[in-house]
């Protein structure tokens, strides 16, 4: 071997005497000449082929994917050296998706990929993609194409597309934003975040929606940009004729969603990703809660003047202070000393108990989440392997890696212990994650990601929608056949499917009453009807004007919830005087008077995706000046409100869409098309009921099923013309509306200057309680001679304010009411 060696050094001598070793030199050494980071965008159009739904177009070495998902979304992909990620999303609902017809066209200087809705143009010459409807209408289209840079830190890319941005296009969604409902002028980022009594136009907040709905000459489409990374929104702000959006890794991956009704992109928005789940009946009543009710004899204190003062409540929460030193699933027994005694006799007089569970578990081998959690290596690890550990109320605490499904599947059992106490429903809380000193966790802490693996910067925006998501999965087995109830703080697109969320540690300030309205109106056309701010504002000292004035909105939140820090004055309904009680009270009862009609709304989310919350700027989209309305808003489509939102206000000035309107007070009927000066004593706010509306109405009740109805009220709102309304029933609480045992009714309305038909049809299995319904009819503009209910004469009262009454039977068909 030595003399091989020898031998091998005077050949390679040789060789460098003659240059050729100088040439091997040269081929090993490294390249010197890198090639340099910058932006790259798609060129020339060389290639494409189809598989199936999807198009992919090439420039030779990026490739774009068009793929038909339905006849009016279809998503579009980049990869930018023609490998694509696995195709994977938390936020996408497990639907199957009908497509009629699907092909593309190849012209001169571009290709066309049509469906029987929208046609999709991508041009052969700089690849730029622009989405028209079939009559050749221009909806949405790039203004550069898309683009992307490599990150040498972290590998993949940062990814960017880049939209025309049309004269006077509105732009609206984007979740909980602490802004102006229309968007324009505004740059924006999702980036889930602890934002303490954030402040107007503070972003990012704790929720990461990145969906939005463009709204140009009326018409309306949508563009969600699923990907979980830290994301960007550019709404014209940097250049009036340009809408951007961005990531600072993932997949450029982005739906069009066809309009060209704002309700229709909703609509479908939802049909990608789901919508909310029907809650429980009790849940959609009022709920009071307190960071800290404790100890037991304070809460029971509590409960025990809301059934003395006769107002109505459902629920009452316990914060952190419930558990064992803040370690979740722990009762601390000094303060609670038998919680499920405690708990059964709350639900005697009618109150749920929710109570808080937070990610962060102890660092303690003697506490048995913990010890879980360790042994089957359950909880989040840094890049080099250490357990990821962050300080949070218990002190030094493991996070579990909720994007594991064994993970998740695990979490969802720890509940059993308060479930079996009685526990009714779950808030999850500091879910950003959140923690203390660094706000959140590092970048480099990684995820199982469901078997696709990520960082946290892939990972953060999901969390807590992954904590909520085995949250509920957990309760659905442990209630067995009854709903869960479950809220979250943090939140990604699809979240709706698990979870209500409210807007965070907002401010006891007439601002941010303003903006609980705002961020509310925005959820609900985001995707999360199921919605609330914390009435009064969480931090911060309301006086009674305020705290009234809030309570007013919340009656109009699809989740309405009084909670205030425990540094601050009492936030109860009581706590203001004799005088602000009296106005709470009357409020409070009016939620629960409408309990039907609000049902009803969650019932039309959770089945047809239409949204709770309505802007006027959807209500009608057709005309630019409603475009920046921001407080008026439908509750549904029958109730209109319009909450007071300054100090000493007497009147305001409040905007009514066409057709006639009957203030909910007096019934005084309001020509709509037209802004109306509408007074604001202290114990009103401006509520109107469209007219040609059925409204159905309970009996005020201290909870939800005190009292068993024995006759349903319908207040039938006159108006010419045919008028539908649907009213939702069923057990208010299990999941038997999934095998048909609900009951939807529609009624007809058509309406004459002389008479009015109401015609009912019904829809289901479920048989209600009560055998009548009692009919109040107002606005009618006739006198009332002959009443027939299914050809039966029928006996009509009036009463001395002149509203005319009836009693039907439930089963009715058609009633005649001639003057």
């Amino acid at each position: 071997m030595l003399e091989d060696d020898n031998l091998n050094q005077t050949t390679l001598n040789e060789e460098e005497n003659d240059g050729t070793l100088e040439s091997m030199h040269h081929v090993n050494n490294p390249v010197l000449d890198l090639p340099k980071i910058e932006k790259k965008y798609l060129e020339t159009v060389v290639s494409h082929n189809q598989n199936d739904k999807s198009y992919y177009f090439s420039d030779g070495k990026a490739k774009v994917e068009i793929k038909i998902v339905t006849d009016e979304i279809v998503r579009v992909r980049l990869a930018p050296q023609g490998t694509f990620l696995e195709d994977f999303s938390y936020a996408l609902a497990k639907k199957d998706h009908r497509v009629s017809i699907h092909q593309c066209k190849e012209e001169v200087d571009h290709y066309s990929v049509h469906t029987n809705t929208i046609s999709c143009r991508i041009n052969k010459s700089d690849f730029l993609i622009s989405f028209s409807d079939r009559a050749g209408k221009l909806f949405n289209a790039d203004l550069a194409p898309m683009h992307w840079e490599e990150s040498p830190d972290f590998g993949g890319y940062y990814v960017y597309s880049t939209k025309v941005a049309f004269e006077n296009e509105a732009f609206y969604g984007l979740g909980d934003k602490a802004t102006k409902l229309n968007l324009r002028g505004k740059r924006l980022k999702n980036w889930n975040s602890d934002t303490y009594a954030f402040a107007y136009d503070q972003d990012p907040l704790y929720k990461t929606i990145p969906f939005y709905i463009g709204l140009k000459d009326g018409e309306a489409y949508g563009i969600f940009f699923d990907n979980t990374f830290k994301t960007y929104f550019d709404f014209a702000a940097e250049d009036p004729g340009k809408t951007s959006f961005w990531s600072e890794g993932g997949e450029l991956q982005y739906y069009y969603i066809h309009g060209p009704h704002i309700i229709d992109v909703i609509r479908r928005y939802h049909t990608l990703t789901g919508t909310h789940y029907l809650p429980p009946l009790w849940a959609i009543g009022y709920h009071q809660c307190r960071w800290s009710y404790y100890p037991e004899a304070n809460v029971r204190k509590v409960a025990e003047e809301f059934r003395k003062r006769q107002i109505p409540c459902d629920a009452i929460y316990l914060d952190i202070d419930y558990m064992d030193g803040y370690r979740c699933f722990t009762w601390n027994k000094q303060y609670f000393p038998n919680p499920k005694k405690m708990i059964a006799d709350l639900a005697n007089e009618g109150f749920k108990t929710v109570v808080m569970i937070d990610p962060g578990i102890k660092v303690d081998e003697n506490y048995w989440v913990f010890r879980e959690g360790k042994e089957n290596k359950y909880f989040c690890r840094r890049g080099d392997d250490y357990f990821m550990e962050g300080f949070v109320w218990p002190g030094r605490c493991q996070f579990p890696d909720f994007t594991n499904p064994e993970v998740r599947q695990w979490w969802g059992t720890l509940y059993q212990g308060l479930v079996e106490d009685g526990v009714a429903g779950f808030w999850n809380d500091m879910n950003e994650p959140a923690v203390f000193g660094r706000g959140t966790f590092p970048d480099d802490v990684r995820h199982q990601y469901d078997g696709h693996r990520g960082s946290h910067r892939k990972a953060h925006n999901v969390y807590g929608m992954q904590m909520v998501r085995a949250t509920y999965d957990g309760l659905k087995k442990l209630y067995k056949n009854k709903r869960p109830f479950t809220i979250t703080r943090a939140a990604y697109a699809g979240t709706q499917r698990y979870s209500s969320v409210w807007t965070g540690d907002n401010l006891a300030s007439w601002e941010h009453l303003k903006l609980g309205t705002l961020q509310l109106q925005r959820l609900s056309t985001s995707g999360m009807s199921f919605c609330g701010t914390d009435i009064g504002g969480f931090t911060g000292e309301p006086d009674g004007e305020l705290f009234t004035r809030w309570m007013q909105f919340g009656v109009f939140s699809p989740f309405m919830r009084v909670h205030s820090a425990g540094d601050t004055r009492d936030r109860e309904p009581w706590s203001f005087g004799e005088d602000w009680e009296k106005i709470n009270k009357k409020f409070i009862e009016l939620r629960y008077k409408l309990l039907p009609y609000i049902y009803t709304c969650f019932w039309e989310q959770t089945k047809y995706g239409y949204p709770i919350l309505r802007p006027i700027s959807m209500v009608e989209q057709h005309i630019p000046t409603n475009w920046q309305r921001e407080e008026e808003f439908c509750f549904g489509d029958k109730i209109l409100v319009s909450p007071v939102l300054q100090p000493g206000q007497k009147s305001k000035i409040v905007y009514l869409p066409a057709g006639d309107w009957f203030y909910y007070f007096n019934n005084e009927v309001y020509i709509g098309g037209k802004e109306h000066t509408i007074a604001t004593p202290l114990d009103e706010m401006p509520l109107f009921i469209r007219g040609g509306s059925v409204i159905p109405e309970y009996p005020v009740m201290q909870y939800t099923g005190e009292k068993k109805v024995e006759e349903l009220q319908l207040n039938i709102y006159f108006s010419e013309g045919v008028h539908r309304s649907y009213v939702y029933s069923d057990h208010g609480d299990t999941f038997a509306y999934e095998q048909d045992i609900y009951l939807e009714k529609c009624f007809t309305l058509s309406g004459l200057k002389d008479s009015l038909s109401i015609k009912q049809t019904r829809d289901g299995l479920f048989t209600e309680r009560y055998e009548e319904y009692k009919l109040q009819l107002i606005g009618l503009p006739f006198a009332v001679k002959k009443v027939k209910t299914d050809g039966i004469d029928t006996k009509i009262q009036k009463d001395e304010q002149g509203r005319y009454w009836i009693n039907v039977a439930r089963e009715f068909e058609n009633i005649l009411i001639e003057g």
